[in-house]
């Protein structure tokens, strides 16, 4: 593919993202993806036969900037460290979670409420920190107990995230960052 086209494919993917985040996947339509990205909208379907193909580059995008942040953090020198880095993260994207909400829980939710093939491949944004998370604690030396630990982990991000939205206060976010390490350096 010449280097135009994956700039346009790019593009699209990009503001499709960003649409979802702000708007929601349904309600950003192909023409406002198409005209965010300054792609022309007949173009659309040259990159993506369907919106649900736009949708499943999107998540796939999501997973990647996901699995861009696990690579950095598995350079930390141990587990405990990377859990850290993991709430970490979190705290610094509280204007961001208190403005839109998670942008991973909120596209998969969403999704998830209409079912089908885009939902079932968004679940991965759920399973898939999760899996790395359970990794941490498994190499901590948590054994059986990792699985439920990552749950605890990721479900406590995702409430976080619900509330400081639903309150409009980044101060849940600040305080159950706390918690969380708190909880995390007592294990």
């Amino acid at each position: 593919m010449r280097k135009t086209q994956l700039d346009k494919r790019t593009r699209l993917i990009e503001t499709g993202m960003k649409l979802a985040y702000q708007r929601g996947f349904r309600e950003a339509s192909l023409a406002d993806i198409a005209e965010a990205a300054h792609v022309p909208v007949g173009n659309v379907y040259y990159y993506f036969k369907a919106k649900e193909e736009l949708g499943e580059a999107v998540v796939e995008r999501l997973l990647a900037q996901f699995r861009e942040l696990q690579e950095e953090w598995d350079r930390l020198s141990s587990p405990k460290e990377r859990l850290f880095a993991f709430v970490d993260n979190i705290q610094r994207s509280k204007d961001q979670i208190v403005l839109r909400g998670c942008p991973l829980g909120g596209l998969c939710l969403e999704l998830h409420k209409e079912g089908g093939a885009l939902a079932k491949k968004s679940a991965v944004l759920y399973t898939d920190p999760m899996v790395w998370l359970e990794k941490q604690f498994r190499g901590a030396g948590h054994g059986e107990d990792s699985r439920k630990l990552a749950v605890h982990v990721f479900s406590a991000f995702q409430g976080m995230a619900a509330v400081a939205y639903g309150a409009n206060d980044p101060e849940v976010v600040v305080t159950e960052v706390k918690r969380l390490k708190n909880w995390i350096a007592a294990l």
